[in-house]
C-alpha cells in the first residue's frame, strides 16, 4: 500500500511539474502579435521607441521644410513649419532631434526618438538635402522655404 501511494504522488508531482513548465512558457508570437497591435504595428525593434510612426506637420511659420526621417527599413517625413534660422534649431523646436553639443556643433544621437550613437552601436545620423550629402552640421545649416532634408541611421 505505501509503495502504492509513493508512486501515486511521484505520478502526481511529475504531472505537476510538466503543467508549471508549459504555464511558465509564454506563446511568443501571440505576444508579439498583441504588443504590435498596441503600438501602432511596430515591426522594426528601431522604432519601437520612436515618437511617432507616421508623418506628421509641425508649427506655425514662414518657412515650411520637409524632413525624411530614415532607418532601417521604415522612413517618416516631418513637415516642419517654422521662423527658425537652422535646421537644428527648427528640429529642436519640436524635440524632433537630440544630442549633445561638441567643438564641430551638435552632435545628433537621437531623431524621433531612434538612437545612433557611435560610441555605443557605430551608427551615426548621415544629413543629406535632396539626396546629397551636406558638409556642414544640422546647426549651421541654414533653412529656406521648400527645402527637403533627409536624417538617415548610417552606419
Amino acid at each position: 500500500m505505501k509503495k502504492l501511494s509513493l508512486l501515486l504522488i511521484l505520478v502526481l508531482l511529475f504531472t505537476l511539474a510538466s503543467c508549471k513548465t508549459e504555464i511558465e512558457k509564454p506563446d511568443t508570437d501571440t505576444q508579439n502579435n498583441v504588443s504590435d497591435s498596441v503600438e501602432g504595428n511596430v515591426s522594426d525593434p528601431l522604432w519601437e521607441d520612436a515618437l511617432f510612426l507616421e508623418d506628421t506637420t509641425f508649427g506655425e511659420g514662414k518657412k515650411k521644410i520637409e524632413v525624411e526621417v530614415k532607418a532601417g527599413e521604415k522612413s517618416i517625413t516631418f513637415t516642419v513649419n517654422t521662423d527658425a534660422e537652422t535646421l537644428a534649431d527648427a528640429l529642436l523646436e519640436h524635440s524632433l532631434i537630440e544630442g549633445e553639443d561638441s567643438a564641430y556643433g551638435i552632435y545628433i544621437k537621437k531623431v524621433n526618438g531612434i538612437l545612433a550613437d557611435y560610441d555605443i552601436d557605430g551608427y551615426y545620423w548621415s544629413l543629406l538635402k535632396n539626396g546629397e550629402y551636406l558638409m556642414t552640421g544640422a546647426d549651421s545649416t541654414e533653412i529656406a522655404d521648400s527645402e527637403h532634408y533627409e536624417l538617415v541611421r548610417t552606419k
